[in-house]
């Protein structure tokens, strides 16, 4: 505990002057000192001073305690994915905040309550405390500094900046994160690589962070790395140990609480289904999906757009233009640009065929490109133009194209 600041502090709330509060135990100079950290003063000359100010100096240290297993509590209840429990953590440690910024663990703190922001999907306020905490990344300790960009990249990965994310995590390892749980580590790994489509990278942190989750029972995120395996595995196209993996998911949907995470299991289940041409099939299971899933979510967008582009593939228009309509209008609200120009294309497609080859290659390609990810998606537009282009005679422009794909 910083005593000379938390002195400081609880003086001028109380309106007393140096003298005041110095007379009779220590010197003004001295007093001066302490309340500047340049000098600390001895236990008894503490306790006077606190005393003075009706503050008990073993509840200041009881406090002290108590931020230290908060924040360890915090922490832990993250690892296993438990936000009820963390909520109330968090909720504990804000009842401390009068007592926190003269903690010895400030940094500590601080960068758990990033942390506990960027697992809760509170993203501005997230971005908000990473600024702050940038400015003072000077003082931190080495394991700090660490800590504070491995946080930086899992909030790159919330906000789909995958290349950045990927490029912090590759200059880290386990050993340079004590205090972070390795499954976590791993699992993070794998989630950038997958985010990139680098499944034979993906599914090896998967593998490393599925034994580590095993090891610490850690049920929940034993689940989590069972999705990101599957879909990799989709990615790779090793459909049996997808299947497996999508399998087990759904023999244990029942058990889970996480009605969401459930909705993710049915999409991704509808995307291996797609991926191996059993296309009645996908349908069912995306449309489960959208059963489950809260509505007017990026998820449930998601399995719109899928089920929209199955209908399209099929000929079947009239109902692939009502799930385009719906993406457009959800997109628009989400404000994710990208499904939105991905909607219009399908729609200029079905209603206006000629115009659509024009805004695939100045709206849709770029727009895709940008996202850093999705490659095989984008791979199979350069294909499209492609093909166009070699129909209307425009040889160069379709090589231009298939030269993109390698």
């Amino acid at each position: 505990m910083h005593y000379g600041p938390l002195i400081k502090y609880h003086r001028i709330q109380k309106g007393l002057t140096q003298k005041e509060l110095a007379n009779g135990i220590c010197s003004i100079p001295h007093l001066s000192k302490i309340e500047s950290n340049s000098k600390e003063g001895n236990l008894e000359t503490i306790r006077l001073l606190l005393e003075r100010l009706d503050i008990d100096l073993e509840d200041i240290d009881g406090q002290e305690v108590k931020i230290g297993e908060l924040v360890a509590k915090l922490n832990d209840r993250i690892n296993y994915h438990l936000k009820e429990e963390a909520d109330s953590h968090m909720e504990e440690l804000n009842q401390l905040k009068g007592t926190i910024p003269y903690s010895s663990m400030l940094y500590s703190i601080e960068l758990t309550k990033l942390r506990y922001l960027i697992f809760s999907g509170s993203l501005k306020e997230a971005e908000a405390l990473k600024d702050r905490l940038n400015k003072q990344k000077k003082n931190f300790s080495q394991h700090e500094f660490r800590l504070f960009c491995y946080l930086n990249a899992l909030f790159l990965l919330k906000k789909g900046a995958y290349k950045q994310a990927n490029s912090i995590l590759q200059s880290l390892s386990e050993d340079m994160l004590p205090g972070i749980d390795h499954g976590e580590f791993y699992y993070h790994q794998a989630l950038s690589k997958t985010s990139l489509e680098q499944s034979g990278y993906a599914i090896h942190y998967g593998k490393m962070a599925l034994q580590a989750y095993t090891q610490d029972l850690n049920f929940i995120r034993i689940l989590h790395t069972l999705m990101l395996l599957g879909i990799n595995y989709t990615h790779a196209k090793i459909y049996e140990e997808a299947l497996n993996c999508f399998n087990h998911l759904i023999r244990n949907a029942a058990l889970m609480k996480d009605i969401q995470l459930r909705a993710q299991i049915y999409h991704n289940m509808g995307y291996l289904q797609k991926k191996i041409g059993e296309k009645e099939e996908a349908l069912s299971y995306f449309n489960h999906s959208l059963s489950l899933a809260e509505k007017d979510t990026h998820p449930y967008m998601i399995s719109l757009y899928s089920v929209g582009e199955i209908y399209y593939w099929n000929g079947q228009y009239l109902q692939a233009s009502n799930y385009f309509k719906k993406v457009k209008v959800l997109a628009k609200k989400l404000q994710i640009k990208k499904y939105q120009i991905l909607s219009t294309y399908y729609l200029l497609s079905i209603e206006r065929p000629s115009e659509s080859w024009d805004y695939l290659e100045s709206k849709v390609i770029p727009a895709v490109e940008e996202s850093q990810a999705h490659y095989e998606e984008l791979h199979s537009f350069y294909k499209l133009l492609s093909s166009h282009y070699i129909s209307i005679g425009r040889v160069e422009k379709a090589v231009e194209y298939l030269g993109k794909i390698s």
